[in-house]
This record gives structure tokens, sequence and C-alpha cells, in this order.
């Protein structure tokens, strides 16, 4: 390696800033007939991947409070949110300006109770519910993929423990 591919190389290193930061919901519902979980994906308004709803800081907001209001902005559910991180995913994104930056996003769950017809995106998204091994075929980040299958686990897990106010004889 010649010193200027070097030097450059060192140079893009400095320059590198760390993640930017982002907020996102992983929205979930159960049927009411056959109580089967499902996630809700929606189109990324550039690019048309599935992605989950997820925004920049807010001043003001605490991360879980930014998550529920991507999540209203853009599919239109209300629910209750976890105050918790279930996880964490990277991505690069391309700014407007044409710049790509790494995002770390914090994940939080939030299970829906009410879907309204009138949200702000509602013209430049397509949504739809899948189970969480569907979603995780779906999205194209590795870390997100995972996150998905391990909350289908999770809930699986839950859904199969005994209900702790039954006595047994």
């Amino acid at each position: 390696m010649n010193i200027l591919t070097r030097l450059a190389n060192d140079v893009c290193l400095m320059l590198r800033r760390p993640p930017r930061q982002q907020y996102a919901a992983i929205c979930y519902r159960r049927k009411k007939k056959t109580n089967e979980l499902e996630v809700l994906l929606l189109t990324s308004r550039d690019t048309g991947r599935w992605v989950i709803p997820k925004g920049w800081p807010m001043e003001g907001k605490k991360a879980h409070a930014v998550a529920e209001r991507e999540a209203f902005e853009e599919a239109g559910v209300r629910g209750h949110v976890d105050k918790n991180h279930f996880g964490f995913f990277d991505y690069e994104k391309k700014l407007r300006n044409g710049v790509k930056v790494i995002c770390r996003v914090q994940v939080h769950l939030l299970e829906v109770v009410d879907l309204v017809k009138n949200f702000p995106e509602r013209e430049s998204r397509t949504l739809e519910w899948v189970t969480p091994q569907e979603a995780s075929r779906r999205v194209n980040e590795p870390e997100l993929k995972e996150l998905f299958l391990s909350f289908g686990k999770q809930m699986a897990q839950t859904q199969q423990q005994p209900d702790q106010k039954t006595v047994s004889l």
C-alpha cells in the first residue's frame, strides 16, 4: 500500500462520525380469532424497501415517546409503548444532500390498540401486517432481522407459560 493510500485511509477514519441516533417501534398485535402474532411493516418513502417506523430525536421527548409518535405519523397506529428498549440495529441512510451516514436505531415495542385511517404519511407508504418470521425475511438490515426473530420467540414463550393465577391440585 502506498503512502497516499494509507494517508487517505487515515483521514477517512479520523473524519468518520459516530453513528447518528434514531428511535423506532416494532408495532405488534394479535389476531382476534386465532391469537396469531403479527408485526407491522411499512415501505420507506424513498426506496420502497420494508422498514419499521423510525425517526430522529425530538427535543423534550424521551426515546420511547419518539418511537410512539413516529409509529402514528408513519403508520397511523396508537398503542402502548414499552419505555425500555428492546434492541438496536444499524443501517446506512442516504441524506438529502447525498451523503451516506450510519444510523444506530434504538427499538421499542409498541402493542397496537388502534389504527386510524388519516395519518400524516398515509399517501406515501404501504402498510402490511405479517408474522415476525416473514418480517425478518423482508427487511434488509441483518440486526433488524434478528430482532424480529427474537421478538417472535419471546412472545411464543410468554404465550406458552401457564397462568400464574391458576392453582393445580
